[in-house]
């Protein structure tokens, strides 16, 4: 600045014109003021579509679920109200159905998310109270998956005509570098028993001349050090093997439980073979094969989630799991029977989800698809018997077929007498009625695990436990079922369509 009322002198400076393209300044533009001061609040109920699947979810809860076991649980009138189990009920069918499952991300959009914002009526619960009404009522936020499947039959959504059965992994909220096997375990324990027999010796020779103690305790712990170090070692240790005692107890356990069930299954075989039946002989058989069951080496427990187990992933990865079962009807794709095992393999469960379907819905299924994972003696005669009973004919593959090879053709003339139940089953699909029903396995059921995946975020659990493990997967089951009733009520509107 020049001039004699200026402190520094400064050159002028020509004013610059701005890079890029000529501002139209003649042109008139809509009014735009962040800062303007609305008369009236804003209703989050106008920033939403008319069509959004927040509003569903709204009238789902408010006019359809029945909530009697979740407010059931609310006995006591002492102490602060809680948040609204509708809201809350809310916050979590839409968090699982759009992928957004973790109780702190469920706290951000309650935030920053209009639909969230829209579900809890501008009310933010933390995650711990999230979180804390999960795990709280488990079993009934499970238990919306009937309540999901009894919706989607009323709407005509499911007809049991081909239902397809199949399981996926799904990853444990635990590392599988906090597994051990067996055989570690006991070498582990017998190191750590010996620590713990050394520091216990260690710290009564330091209290044995109780006139010492202080010297004593000054040259073990220092000058300035604690009298519970050495007692927090020890603490330390004893937990470390209380876990790992616990551990190899449940290896223990599982391997007795699994030679119990092999000995009296092979027990009644051999006794219906003689024509026999002697429910004592079969029980002395498991018992006995239970007391002398020894796990194998490589049998492996978690810390962290003793539950879940060390299984292969269709990657080809090894990973640790839980496997999540699912049988889905050809319709609309609705699943109708949904649950968890700790065992890898799907061959326990072909009965157990078929009899679960048919109780779910009340009928049972006229055709039923089962890939090869099932394939055992045990299911080929229960799939015989439940078509004579219900009526569903199973078509079971009895082999994994290699990349683009085709399934050869049935030979002509009849079935061989001797023929077993497999060579019965590998013929029949190998019949064109057999492979025209197959080949609808992959596009029934795989997509739902597809969708479950990647709309819902669904590929790793959040809670620990079988228990917490099976009400999860439950849990995304039945926010799947409620997406396919929103779509398909999505025109007509829900209430339209339910009346």
């Amino acid at each position: 600045m020049r001039g004699g009322d200026g402190l520094f002198e400064v050159e002028p400076v020509e004013k610059k014109q701005p890079q890029g393209r000529a501002v139209a300044v003649d042109k008139q533009f809509r009014a735009f003021d962040p800062h303007q001061v609305l008369l009236l609040p804003p209703s989050l109920d106008d920033w939403l579509p008319e069509d959004h699947l927040a509003r569903f979810v709204a009238d789902l809860v408010d006019e359809v679920l029945d909530l009697g076991p979740v407010l059931a649980d609310y006995t006591e009138k002492r102490g602060y109200p809680p948040y609204d189990p509708r809201l809350m009920l809310r916050l979590l069918i839409y968090g699982y159905t759009t992928g957004v499952r973790s109780s702190r991300a469920i706290e951000r959009k309650c935030a920053d998310d209009i639909a969230f914002r829209y579900l809890a009526a501008g009310q933010a619960p933390d995650f711990r109270s999230i979180s804390r009404f999960r795990r709280r009522h488990l079993d009934a936020l499970a238990d919306l998956f009937t309540q999901s499947l009894h919706l989607a039959t009323k709407l005509g959504m499911v007809k049991m005509g081909r239902v397809a059965l199949d399981g996926t992994k799904l990853q444990a909220s635990a590392s599988k570098h906090k597994a051990m096997s067996y055989g570690r375990l006991v070498d582990k324990e017998e190191r750590i028993e010996a620590e713990i027999a050394w520091l216990e010796a260690k710290a009564q020779g330091l209290l044995a001349d109780a006139e010492g103690a202080d010297k004593a305790e000054d040259e073990t712990f220092g000058v300035d050090g604690k009298e519970a170090d050495l007692p927090a070692e020890l603490d330390r240790r004893e937990k470390r093997l209380a876990k790992q005692q616990a551990a190899r107890a449940q290896i223990e356990a599982e391997a007795a439980e699994k030679a119990r069930a092999h000995a009296e299954d092979k027990e009644r075989r051999r006794q219906e073979r003689a024509g026999t039946g002697d429910e004592r002989a079969v029980a002395d058989a498991a018992e006995q094969a239970a007391a002398n069951a020894r796990p194998k080496p490589k049998a492996q427990a978690n810390f962290t989630d003793p539950g879940s187990r060390i299984t292969k992933n269709s990657d080809g990865a090894y990973i640790q799991a839980y496997n999540a079962q699912a049988d889905v009807d050809e319709e609309h794709q609705v699943i109708t029977a949904a649950d968890v095992t700790t065992n890898p393999s799907d061959a326990l469960n072909d009965t157990t989800m078929l009899d679960q379907s048919a109780a779910n819905t009340s009928v049972h299924p006229k055709q039923a698809l089962v890939d090869a994972g099932y394939s055992s003696e045990t299911n080929l005669e229960a799939a015989r018997e439940r078509q004579l009973a219900g009526g569903t004919d199973t078509f079971m593959a009895t082999g994994r077929l290699a990349h683009d090879e085709q399934v050869p053709p049935a030979p002509r003339g009849r079935i061989p007498r001797k023929a077993t139940l497999k060579e019965r089953m590998a013929r029949k699909l190998r019949t064109k009625p057999g492979r025209k029903a197959y080949s609808r396995r992959k596009a029934i059921v795989e997509p739902v695990f597809g969708q479950i995946m990647t709309c819902q975020n669904g590929r790793q659990l959040l809670l620990r436990g079988e228990d917490g493990a099976r009400g999860e997967w439950r849990l995304l089951a039945a926010c799947y079922n409620f997406r396919k009733v929103f779509q398909h009520a999505q025109t007509a509107g829900l209430a339209a369509v339910i009346a």
